[in-house]
């Protein structure tokens, strides 16, 4: 019984998503007593995949997929699921990955548990756990379809090498011409890290004060080797790029460690950040609703306390170099 498993990429190579997707699948294969099935479309080397637990992996290299195209994927990945016998596939919860997923479970005729954070509880019926209500609470979902789409959230299961090699083969799909859907432009970040795939993100509110007052985040981040990120209000008043809004109607980050600097903390933002392991906030008002949300929080002004505290941290890297 075969799980099968998009792995996204990008530039040619696996994103650590797709690695730590492939880790999951083994452990629902193992689950169900079958093999794991990756699909790299115009993606990396599938010894990578290998490494993670993936038996077999479909390449698909195909002209018309080196543009996200949500239509497009999910029929070619449909195609893939049908072709390999597969009774789960496993996706990622990036943008894309949601966007991709119902049309694929319309594809296959199957039911799709989104933000899926453990190993299925059981897997004849497929019971799994997930997140709902803005990650405030837990539901247990029982999936009663034959081919089922499953979610996972990000950082949920973490990375897991298996020895092992995959054994990789090349898969021709066929598209339509004409599926309603056009690619017009691909805006991307351009920062080192991005927020997708960033296990620390350090992120800046109004409380910067302006944008030339933005080293302080960027000084941070690279001493830590963060992403940065910003609030709503930040990327409204052009300070920094939509691309780094995150929060309930931007973003939404999963991170091991979030630093809140001069952001209030907004239920908007609040709701997108709650999947973040550690949160950390810096603000000058004691009141701020950010604190209700922190695991530490700093009572203090950011140009004071953010300086010493990239101070102190490049000092301890530097010790322990």
């Amino acid at each position: 019984m075969s799980v099968l498993v998009y792995t996204e990429s990008e530039g040619g190579s696996f994103k650590k998503v797709a690695l730590e997707l492939t880790s999951y699948a083994k452990g629902v294969a193992n689950a169900m007593g079958g093999e794991v099935t990756a699909v790299s479309i115009n993606g990396g080397n599938a010894a990578d995949l290998g490494k993670y637990g993936a038996d077999k992996v479909m390449e698909i290299n195909d002209a018309a997929l080196e543009t996200f195209n949500a239509k497009n994927y999910a029929a070619a990945l449909a195609q893939a699921a049908k072709s390999a016998g597969a009774k789960t596939v496993v996706v990622s919860s990036s943008a894309n990955s949601k966007y991709l997923a119902p049309l694929l479970a319309v594809e296959l005729g199957a039911a799709y548990a989104p933000n899926v954070v453990a190993l299925p509880e059981s897997t004849s019926p497929m019971k799994v756990k997930s997140t709902v209500y803005t990650n405030k609470a837990f539901a247990i979902n029982e999936l009663k379809t034959d081919v089922t789409v499953i979610g996972l959230a990000k950082n949920a299961y973490g990375l897991h090498e298996n020895s092992g090699a995959a054994a990789a083969s090349a898969f021709s799909v066929e598209l339509a011409g004409d599926n309603g859907v056009e690619v017009t432009s691909v805006d991307k970040a351009t920062d080192k890290v991005t927020i997708a795939d960033a296990e620390v993100v350090v992120s800046g509110g109004r409380g910067l004060k302006g944008p030339e007052n933005w080293n302080l985040i960027e000084d941070l981040a690279d001493t830590l080797g963060a992403a940065t990120a910003c609030s709503k209000p930040v990327s409204d008043m052009g300070w920094r790029p939509h691309s780094e809004h995150v929060g309930q109607t931007g973003k939404p980050v999963a991170s091991n460690l979030y630093i809140a600097i001069g952001i209030s903390g907004a239920i908007q933002h609040l709701a997108g950040i709650n999947s973040s392991k550690v949160k950390v906030v810096i603000n000058t008002d004691p009141e701020a609703p950010f604190f209700k949300a922190a695991d530490y929080g700093i009572v203090g002004d950011a140009f004071d306390v953010v300086p010493r505290l990239t101070e102190k941290l490049k000092q301890f890297k530097a010790n322990n170099a």
